[in-house]
């Protein structure tokens, strides 16, 4: 009994009573909704979403775009070489380590989802940036490639690392809580940061993790199903849908229970593995020529035609096709902003600025585009060349049936497909199990190791979450969760870019010249290298 009364005791004492009890209410809120008008809910949820793709979709763009400007002034500017911690500390993780947790928690698993699918997807209806291009053509191939690594490239990676540095700074040079809050110490000073301003930040970040992570969930819960359903004939229902999610949330419940060290940093390491591994091998076993071609001819489009895409609404036109890709995939970013940023913090200590960024961004997107060019240039060869039916398994499944048919037409389609459905799960946990660690410190001040009780609680809630959304309302439904959840958090990395230019550049704050001034020493985050309990 005194050991379940210390646990209770661990969660009620850690806890920041207004973050999580207005974290919970929404999680609440959201899940009776889906139960009890599961119609009116969905309507109201795509009305919020139209609205904001049609009317400040120009926002979400130029707020994008104006954070890889930052990150690329971070990477090979003089502020690259400022370190996230005193001259004394050394990296907690090895450089390999801190890859595959940084890239596990950040790509998340919608790279197994749309790897197969958006290419074959923009293959068959060309973006309207390409006007005049004939659909399934060999322009529309690299036109397709193209918008892809757009999409999953630098800018999505560019959002996580304006959030994580000021808080690793803040949190290891200047003994800062470790939570979304602390990137607006230079504002409101150290000592403010249980004030309104930093409630109503933590508040809306745990707002829009809950709308990022139930998305992605929900998505990778679907893509699982499907491939039951595919390979075996039997479809589930929305009960075993409802049961397959909580199977996975249990397991990702798990890892974040065992902590960085003994559950995220393993889980990662055998992702990544098995993530390189089904990469090589479509490479190897697929169309090789085809995707080496078309994939550099991408490349170099994406790279000549970055800024166009960056600022394309198609205003001559419908919006819908912007808003249903670009803008929806921009507030995702946003969304996961907050809790991948937490989760790079509480992994950089004893790292530079520089390392973060070129880690985060330039390493990740390297990384990210091997996996697209070759998934969706093998889907389109397939389908060019009859091969396999790729768009009939989209239309038939969705989005999610796409990577099936593409591992059966190859030489060990058997074990090809296994091993994704596996690769689907391993980055299901890793996605989830991060964020529901930010979740626990985001609710609870800032606390570096959130009691289990509290991990438990946000996964349940989230797995609820996303489950309903798929029952009630599919892909769209997530999609609409993810557009209106990342929207305010687009605001709050701008100001983060704010509190990095104030602290790094020529305008001292007021907390950081008395330090200086006093010559009293940073200090940092003792006992972070220790693994959680």
């Amino acid at each position: 009994m005194s050991t379940e009364r210390g646990v209770v005791g661990k969660f009620v004492d850690e806890l920041d009573p207004v973050v999580f009890g207005v974290g919970v209410a929404v999680s609440v809120i959201a899940v009776v909704a889906f139960i009890v008008r599961p119609d009116a809910a969905a309507t109201a949820l795509e009305n919020v979403n139209a609205f904001l793709w049609e009317k400040l979709g120009w926002f979400y763009l130029l707020s994008m775009f104006a954070l890889v400007a930052f990150v690329l002034f971070l990477t090979f500017g003089p502020w690259g070489n400022i370190k996230l911690g005193s001259e004394d500390d050394k990296a907690e993780f090895s450089y390999l380590a801190y890859f595959a947790m940084l890239y596990s928690a950040g790509i998340a698993a919608g790279i197994v989802f749309w790897g197969p699918a958006e290419a074959i997807y923009h293959f068959d209806t060309v973006p309207p940036l390409f006007g005049g291009v004939e659909a399934q053509s060999s322009a529309a191939a690299v036109g397709a490639l193209q918008y892809t690594f757009f999409h999953w490239g630098i800018s999505a990676w560019s959002a996580y690392c304006i959030i994580g540095i000021p808080i690793a700074y803040y949190a290891y040079r200047h003994d800062a809580p470790m939570r979304v809050s602390t990137i607006i110490a230079p504002f409101i000073g150290l000592d403010n940061l249980d004030g309104v301003w930093a409630k109503l930040v933590d508040v809306l970040a745990v707002f829009a993790t809950i709308g990022g992570i139930a998305t992605t969930l929900g998505l990778v819960g679907d893509q699982f199903l499907t491939g039951i359903e595919y390979t075996t004939g039997m479809s589930v229902g929305d009960l075993g849908t409802v049961l397959v999610i909580t199977g996975l949330t249990v397991a990702f419940t798990l890892s974040v229970a065992l902590g960085v060290d003994r559950g995220i940093r393993r889980v990662s390491n055998f992702n990544m593995a098995l993530f390189g591994l089904l990469t090589i091998a479509t490479f190897v076993l697929g169309p090789t020529v085809f995707i080496t071609t078309a994939g550099l001819e991408a490349v170099g489009r994406y790279a000549d035609q970055f800024v166009r895409m960056s600022f394309y609404m198609n205003a001559a036109g419908e919006v819908s096709w912007v808003g249903g890709w670009t803008v929806f995939y921009w507030a995702w970013w946003f969304s996961w902003a907050p809790f991948v940023g937490l989760f790079i913090a509480r992994i950089s200590r004893g790292r530079t600025v520089r390392q973060v960024t070129v880690t985060g961004v330039l390493a990740s997107t390297g990384v990210t585009i091997p996996w697209f060019a070759t998934m969706g240039g093998t889907s389109i060869f397939l389908q060019s060349t009859g091969s396999a039916e790729v768009l009939a398994a989209v239309g038939e499944y969705g989005e999610a049936g796409a990577g099936y048919p593409l591992f059966e037409a190859l030489p060990g389609g058997e074990i090809l497909t296994l091993l994704f459905m596996l690769l689907v799960t391993t980055f299901f946990v890793t996605s989830a199990d991060s964020s529901t660690l930010a979740l626990g410190m985001l609710t609870t001040g800032g606390e570096q190791r959130p009691s289990t009780i509290n991990r438990v609680i946000w996964g349940g809630f989230m797995g609820a979450l996303a489950s309903l959304l798929m029952v009630v309302g599919g892909v769209s439904a997530l999609q609409a969760a993810a557009i209106v959840t990342g929207g305010p958090f687009a605001v709050i990395t701008l100001v983060a870019v704010v509190s990095m230019v104030w602290t790094f550049g020529d305008v001292r704050p007021v907390f950081l010249e008395t330090t200086e001034t006093t010559g009293s020493p940073d200090r940092s985050v003792s006992g972070l290298a220790e693994d959680d309990d």
